[in-house]
């Protein structure tokens, strides 16, 4: 797999029927190993080590009803009271981060009603805090780290 601009981490894999699988600490399972997937076990680690998501508020892989049909968000992250500060959108490191990635995410983000939302291909990464109020949202630097 091809190195990502995310700090390294240490994974579990296991090679069956000539695929590889790395274990996601959040569904509790090993998952096949696709470049999207790569990118996906990165992002929950560094949710979890450098931005301090306690594990029990972060869910990987779900399906979410989006305009009456079943979609899958890749990361969620919660707040204590259950309302979702953190959408996060995983694409593989050959797709290029577009216009409709983020339409994408923002259609998500219509019944999820998250803080924040966060779009990644691994090498590039772009995080945006909504404003409802105004109906706006603005791009960060970075997405602050998780405080209770």
């Amino acid at each position: 797999m091809v190195k990502l601009n995310l700090p390294s981490y240490s994974f579990r894999f296991k090679n069956s029927e000539n695929k590889t699988a790395i274990f996601d600490v959040l569904r509790k399972k090993f998952i096949y190993l696709t470049p999207e997937e790569w990118v996906r076990q990165h992002l929950i680690h560094y949710l979890l080590d450098q931005k301090k998501i306690p594990k029990q508020l972060l869910n990987a892989e779900k399906q979410v009803k989006v305009n009456g049909m079943n979609k899958r968000y890749d990361i969620l992250a919660y707040k204590p009271d259950g309302k979702i500060h953190l959408v996060v959108e995983c694409k593989a490191p050959s797709v290029k981060i577009t216009q409709d990635t983020f339409d994408q995410i923002a259609r998500y983000n219509l019944s999820l009603k998250a803080d924040f939302l966060m779009v990644s291909n691994g090498l590039q990464h772009y995080y945006c805090k909504m404003n409802y109020r105004e109906e706006k949202y603005q791009f960060l630097a970075d997405i602050p780290s998780y405080s209770i």
